[in-house]
């Protein structure tokens, strides 16, 4: 068949077809992994590394937690070492430390840790008082105990805190429970930091010590024992008190510095005053001399006069300072001495009210 007028001749004609191309698939590799023998099918995957510390870990604990933490455990042992170590070594050097500032009590020395403080004790009664000795050892010792405590707290505490950090542990929730807990305890246990605060503060300010003579209000006598929270004291009947240091309000104490003994001379109306004053006081003075009662007196007795005028007579008051704890014995010895002098001087007694004749014991 002729081709159409106007066609085109090339357009009738196929064009050939390119040979399709060839496709290669690539050849598949396959993977495997070495299998450590005795190895579980459930073990992590990195106790399948020969040689690895996960790997080791696991043979010798078959512990999948463990061996997973091995690796971390081992990055931190030594910060955690070091910080164990420093806690225990600071913990001994400050503890040392304080024993050394407590120290010398013993020997009648004043320890370090008391030579900052007030001593109320005077000067010239510390080599005198036996009980001085004592009492600076218990004081030097109370507060060497609340320092050595606060410090072990304090130390291991931030150790600890550490020791946590390291691991990675969130300290957030444990402070605030520890605050919590904190304010809790605080709460139910006031009357006890209240003892126990009132008991710091009394020692560092020397309220008073062991052989003090001391009022506390419900108790008196004298002090055997002073704790941190307690303080024991024996009255002159030979009961023994236990006084919480936070029920403490007000201390009386008849033994820091020097003590007076006060002797309350009744005498009649008919007593020539001057006289009275001036036989009582050598009377005074001369048993003041005495052996027996030299060793307690600071001072020379001292005649105050005319202390009250009342119905039945005249009050003169005679006055003695003496050493800390000893003025009820000269008291006794002085009183008895100036009775013996007015009896002899043929003073008069005061009478009793309503009567016109002198009482009996002049």
């Amino acid at each position: 068949m002729l081709p159409a007028a106007g066609m085109d001749v090339a357009a009738q004609v196929p064009l050939p077809t390119p040979p399709p191309t060839p496709t290669t698939t690539p050849p598949v590799v396959e993977t495997t992994t070495t299998v450590l023998p005795g190895v579980p099918v459930d073990a992590p995957s990195c106790a399948n590394d020969a040689g690895s510390l996960c790997a080791r870990v696991f043979q010798y604990t078959h512990a999948s937690w463990l061996s997973r933490s091995a690796d971390s455990i081992v990055s931190h042992s030594v910060t955690v070492a070091i910080i164990v170590v420093v806690a225990v070594l600071l913990r001994y050097a400050l503890h040392r430390g304080i024993k050394r500032l407590t120290a010398g009590a013993h020997a009648g020395r004043v320890p370090k840790i008391l030579r900052p403080l007030r001593d109320r004790a005077a000067a010239s009664l510390r080599e005198a008082a036996p009980q001085i000795v004592e009492r600076r050892t218990q004081r030097a010792q109370t507060i060497g105990s609340v320092l050595r405590s606060f410090t072990t707290m304090l130390i291991y505490g931030i150790a600890f805190v550490l020791v946590l950090g390291e691991f990675g542990v969130n300290l957030a929730p444990i402070i605030a429970s520890a605050g919590v807990v904190g304010v809790a305890i605080g709460f139910g246990a006031q009357n006890l930091v209240r003892d126990f605060l009132s008991g710091i503060f009394m020692m560092l300010e020397d309220q008073y010590g062991v052989g003090d003579v001391v009022d506390l209000g419900e108790a008196s006598g004298t002090v055997e024992a002073v704790g941190l929270r307690v303080t024991t004291l024996r009255d002159i009947a030979g009961t023994v008190w236990y006084v919480r240091n936070g029920e403490v309000l007000r201390v009386g104490n008849s033994s820091q510095g020097y003590s007076v003994a006060v002797v309350d001379i009744p005498v009649g109306h008919s007593a020539d005053v001057e006289h009275t004053q001036e036989l009582a006081q050598a009377a005074a003075a001369q048993e003041c001399t005495q052996p027996r009662v030299a060793a307690k007196v600071l001072g020379p007795p001292d005649m105050l006069g005319v202390q009250s005028v009342t119905a039945e007579g005249i009050l003169l008051r005679l006055t003695v300072r003496t050493r800390p704890g000893e003025q009820w014995a000269v008291q006794r010895a002085v009183a008895g001495a100036v009775k013996t002098a007015l009896d002899v001087a043929g003073v008069p007694a005061p009478t009793a009210f309503g009567s016109a004749t002198p009482a009996a014991g002049r």
